[in-house]
């Protein structure tokens, strides 16, 4: 089983990280979504933003720990793009992980707004670090909107350059990140 990178092809632990965040990812911007429409007596109404702060939360860490796992574990070279095009790639890339953060942040500054832990499935809490200031939750809130709906749009272009390179480009970019290559289990 090839768990780390290889020259041309992604290892089982970055292609588990790529899914399990974009999953993630797009779950928790569906999630907010529909909770911020539920009224005070749905049943929903407190357990969604738990588990939205909870998934959040957990959301950063698995971003942290893939970037570090990046870091150390270079990718395999890109396929046959330009240099601009794989400059514009690196350049949404280090977007992702800067939204995400930022978001979370964000998120944290909402959830921390009355000087309450967020706390991440009974498992365990994060602390109110910072006194609130005036109007927190809202200010947070309306960044935390835009920077998720920005997010969601980088999303969809990446998603299209995706599928640009299975459709059109017919090269193994989108395979890659489905599978590590059998190739490369012989190295």
């Amino acid at each position: 089983m090839q768990l780390k990178n290889q020259q041309s092809s992604y290892g089982w632990i970055s292609i588990a990280f790529h899914w399990v965040i974009a999953i993630s990812v797009l779950s928790m911007f569906a999630l907010g979504l529909w909770m911020v429409e539920l009224d005070y007596y749905s049943n929903w109404y407190h357990d969604a933003p738990n588990i939205h702060k909870s998934v959040g939360v957990l959301l950063i860490l698995a971003m942290l720990l893939r970037f570090f796992w990046n870091v150390f574990n270079p990718k395999p070279k890109a396929l046959g793009d330009s240099a601009i095009l794989r400059a514009v790639s690196s350049t949404v890339h280090l977007l992702f992980y800067l939204l995400v953060l930022l978001i979370g942040m964000s998120g944290y500054l909402i959830s921390t707004a009355e000087s309450q832990a967020i706390s991440v499935f009974n498992w365990f809490d994060v602390p109110a670090w910072f006194e609130p200031f005036e109007h927190q939750a809202d200010i947070a809130g309306e960044i935390h909107e835009l920077l998720a709906f920005t997010l969601i749009g980088f999303v969809a272009l990446h998603a299209l350059a995706a599928l640009k390179h299975h459709f059109i480009d017919k090269d193994n970019t989108l395979k890659r990140m489905l599978k590590p290559s059998l190739n490369d289990l012989e190295n």
